[in-house]
Formats: C-alpha cells, sequence, structure tokens
C-alpha cells in the first residue's frame, strides 16, 4: 500500500505543474500514449513555439518491473523533413526519472531525443524517441529507454 501512496504522491507533484502552468494559447497541453521502455500515459505542455515539458506516468518492463515518472524540458527545431501537411520537429532535452521498484528505487537523469510530427488539421501529434538514462540512486548505471506514442491537444 506505501508504493501506491508514494506513486500517486509523485504522479500529482510531477502532472500538476504541468497543467497548473499551462498558458491560454489552445493546443498548448496534450495527453496521450506511449509505447515503448516505459509504456503508460504521456503529457506534453508547450510554453513557447520552440520548447515544452513532457512528462511520462508508465509501467517499466526493464528488468525489475516498476512503476516510472519521467519530467522533460524539450526544445523542438523545425524542419527536420519538408512536408506539405503538418510539420516534423526534431526535438532533445533533459529531465530527469524516478523508477520505483520493489526492493529499491532508481533516481536518474535522461536526456530525450527524437522527432515529432504535428498534424495541420487535427489536435494530434505523434512522436518517437530515444533516451540514454543515467541512474544517480541508489548506484550509477546507464540505460536506453526509447518509445513512440501520440498525444491528443486540448483547445
Amino acid at each position: 500500500m506505501r508504493r501506491k501512496n508514494k506513486a500517486m504522491i509523485i504522479l500529482v507533484v510531477t502532472i500538476c505543474p504541468l497543467i497548473s502552468s499551462a498558458p491560454a494559447a489552445s493546443e498548448s497541453f496534450g495527453a496521450g500514449i506511449i509505447v515503448g521502455e516505459p509504456t503508460g500515459l504521456s503529457f506534453k505542455n508547450w510554453v513557447s513555439s520552440h520548447t515544452a515539458f513532457a512528462a511520462g506516468a508508465a509501467w517499466s518492463f526493464e528488468k525489475d518491473q516498476a512503476l516510472y515518472f519521467h519530467l522533460d524540458y524539450l526544445i523542438h527545431r523545425p524542419g527536420v523533413k519538408r512536408v506539405k501537411k503538418g510539420n516534423w520537429h526534431f526535438f532533445f532535452g533533459l529531465g530527469g526519472r524516478i523508477k520505483l521498484e520493489d526492493d529499491d528505487s532508481r533516481i536518474g537523469a535522461r536526456i530525450p531525443l527524437g522527432v515529432n510530427y504535428l498534424f495541420e488539421d487535427a489536435d494530434l501529434d505523434f512522436f518517437f524517441e530515444v533516451v540514454p538514462v543515467m541512474d544517480l540512486a541508489p548506484e550509477t548505471d546507464f540505460s536506453l529507454n526509447g518509445g513512440f506514442g501520440m498525444r491528443y491537444f486540448f483547445d
């Protein structure tokens, strides 16, 4: 029961600032899914035309299964590929993760790298990311996360 309480507190602390800081501009906050390592819910809050915060509340299947939360600051560079409709963006950033395992929890740094497609006529985006991770506690360890997903942006 204690693990579930910790997970809910971390989820609220991670997601609430994203929602409460959403600017009044339309299509700034999105929610959807990510599939890969980890797999779960994905959230994104655009804070300018080129920067955003992205968060995840997911399940990790790596080694020991665990609850997984992350928060990243992302910088987007448009024009990865020219298309007639929509926009492709390359993104990179820096963030952190908390992985709640049965025996021990891990805290680490993330460096997300990926591409993001913003649909022109729909409030949707599609993304693919590769994320090197360096756990800092309880011990230093390196791993690689990655996945793809889609989010719906609310007006």
